[in-house]
């Protein structure tokens, strides 16, 4: 047994982790590793703050594994209250999870616990904290597992790019602030300019009438993302845009980046302006290769990328937030100091009917610029009834519309959705939408990767059909910051129970104007995509707004486990289940 910090790797030998733009990143690697949780103080915006550090660092050290290791963590809680690490991805026991109150204890104030995990897979995932408010302050950090045999993806070097969000706000205020006001972060409201603008494009009566619409449901088509750059300053490798974290390269080499998307809110799209980039691996598992101009990368996804710099320039790996309120910015270069143009930040998008289950409501498609640009959100309490005097929405029920997933298998639990409290608004009309690249990427003349796009470098290893369907809608009340699954929170929703060893199918379906990326923890997501036997495994499941996509589950292995939305504040108001495996 081995553990150790190697600090100061040589980047011209390889493959090895490179280096931070400080070159001091930690990397940890053997089987044995000793993790210590403890807050510190930094200063990332110019004002310091306090984080919660692994073994002192934000992130924290990078984790090497390998496939066919059983490796020993030994995790120290030097913090005020309770703490855990959960790895992300990991197909590891339940109770080596670490979901306090769910899959472990937890761990206490002054106590060290011990997970021990058979590592029986490779690929490029990351840990972070299951407790409190953690995670939104530091506590995560990457974590790569190494092939027992030959890489078949070959490179020269790699870099991990981990990407997160910081706020110097209190994160316990931040969700205050979004209970009182779920706009209160969105600083990017239409205007009387934005009126003004419309109605010279599209005619007076059109912006008029697309005006009263959104009023009518009480919502914005802005809403983009909950939490925006109003507080957050986005992180590459935990610094911030201005400190340029770079990764040194000599031209013609293959380096391999593992993007990994640690923000607790924030959806990045990104791009290499100048670099072709090629997608190899998608949540650690290998994928036919596919070569895209950009990429857009939801909360706590992997992708990892091949680019091949061919010249002595230097390129920026730029990753602007999907609401287009800041960006996080590295860069590739040839040598130390080298700096390449920051391209101008996309248009932001705005919501469209759509994007809201509305397609088909009368006058909700007109050519006016703005109606491609909406989404939905009826006000507090907006009563089933009320919601009935506008055409297309007196409907609590939806009517799912043909996907690739879709089967005749009866489902485990139908769902009937009523307006309320924790719903505020159910799509008419729900689509497969796997190959949209997603709002802000459209048409803008660059390869957007999009879902329908992954296809699996190998068959998958479960054959059987399944025997039965689950079917979660995704919802929520976004006046009132309430989040959940089939319109409860998880107060309110009893487990999932799957036998042990069967094959079943899940269904998420997205009632809600925002997008979320689900997790299922402990079992594989096998995403159907069209691909048949070739459908690419995945942790975490981004779902768009109006989407109806469907993944496969093998339930081989027993426990509870948690079922979830990656975007931290939507988990921490209810949407979150739990599987059982028994």
């Amino acid at each position: 047994m081995a553990s150790g910090v190697i600090a100061g790797l040589d980047l011209w030998r390889w493959p090895a982790l490179a280096l931070n733009a400080r070159n001091e990143q930690a990397v940890l690697t053997g089987n044995h590793f000793d993790l210590v949780i403890e807050e510190v103080a930094v200063n990332i915006t110019g004002r310091p703050a306090i984080a919660t550090a692994i073994n002192g660092s934000v992130p924290g050290p990078l984790l090497r594994w390998r496939e066919g290791d059983t490796v020993t963590l030994s995790v120290t809680n030097r913090l005020r209250e309770q703490t855990s690490v959960h790895w992300h991805g990991v197909r590891s026991p339940a109770d080596m999870d670490g979901v306090p109150g769910l899959s472990f204890p937890g761990i206490d104030p002054g106590a060290t616990f011990v997970y021990r995990i058979p590592v029986r897979q490779y690929g490029t995932y990351w840990y972070h904290s299951h407790s409190a408010f953690q995670e939104q302050t530091g506590h995560y950090a990457p974590l790569i597992i190494e092939r027992r045999d030959k890489d078949p993806i070959q490179f020269d070097r790699e870099y991990v790019i981990m990407l997160s969000d910081w706020t110097d706000q209190n994160p316990e205020m931040v969700l205050s602030n979004l209970k009182q006001q779920s706009s209160y972060y969105n600083f990017h409201q239409r205007t009387i300019g934005n009126f003004l603008s419309d109605a010279r494009k599209g005619g007076l009566g059109a912006t008029l009438s697309d005006r009263l619409m959104w009023g009518a449901m009480n919502m914005s088509p802005t809403d983009i993302l909950d939490v925006s750059g109003a507080t957050y300053t986005y992180l590459l490798n935990g610094l911030a845009p201005a400190a340029n974290w770079t990764g040194l390269f000599k031209p013609g080499e293959r380096v391999r980046l593992r993007f990994i998307n640690a923000s607790s809110m924030t959806i990045f799209d990104v791009r290499i302006p100048g670099l072709a980039m090629t997608v190899v691996q998608a949540d650690g598992n290998d994928v036919e290769p596919v070569d895209v101009d950009e990429f857009r990368i939801s909360v706590a996804e992997t992708y990892d990328l091949i680019v091949q710099p061919n010249d002595w320039s230097a390129f920026t790996i730029f990753a602007q937030s999907e609401d287009r309120t800041g960006y996080a910015r590295g860069t590739l270069a040839p040598r130390a100091g080298v700096v390449a143009a920051i391209p101008p930040m996309d248009p932001r998008p705005m919501r469209t009917m759509a994007d809201m289950g509305m397609g088909s409501m009368p006058g909700m498609e007109m050519g006016h610029p703005s109606s491609k640009l909406q989404s939905v959100q009826p006000s507090p309490g907006h009563a089933e009834g009320d919601m009935g005097s506008m055409p297309g929405m007196e409907m609590a029920t939806p009517k799912p519309s043909p996907s690739i997933g879709q089967s005749h298998l009866p489902v485990a639990n139908p769902v009937q959705l009523q307006l309320g409290p924790e719903v505020d608004h159910v799509a008419e009309t729900t689509t497969d939408r796997l190959a949209e690249p997603g709002a802000g990427l459209e048409g803008n003349g660059r390869r957007i990767l999009t879902y329908a796009n992954l296809r699996a470098r190998y068959r998958g290893a479960d054959p059987r059909p399944p025997d039965r369907e689950f079917e979660f809608h995704l919802t929520g009340n976004m006046e009132r910051f309430i989040w959940g699954f089939n319109g409860r929170t998880f107060s309110q929703n009893a487990p999932i129970r799957l036998k042990l060893g069967e094959r079943v199918r899940f269904v998420l379906i997205n009632d809600t104007m925002m997008e979320h990326p689900i997790h299922l923890h402990g079992l594989w997501s096998e995403l159907e995509n069209g691909n048949g036997e070739y459908r690419p495994y995945k942790h975490t499941l981004n779902v768009k707004p109006a989407e109806r996509l469907s993944f496969l589950v093998s339930a081989d292995t027993p426990g509870h486990w948690a079922f979830h939305c990656h975007l931290f504040f939507h988990m921490e108001t209810g949407m979150f289940l739990t599987v059982i495996v028994s």
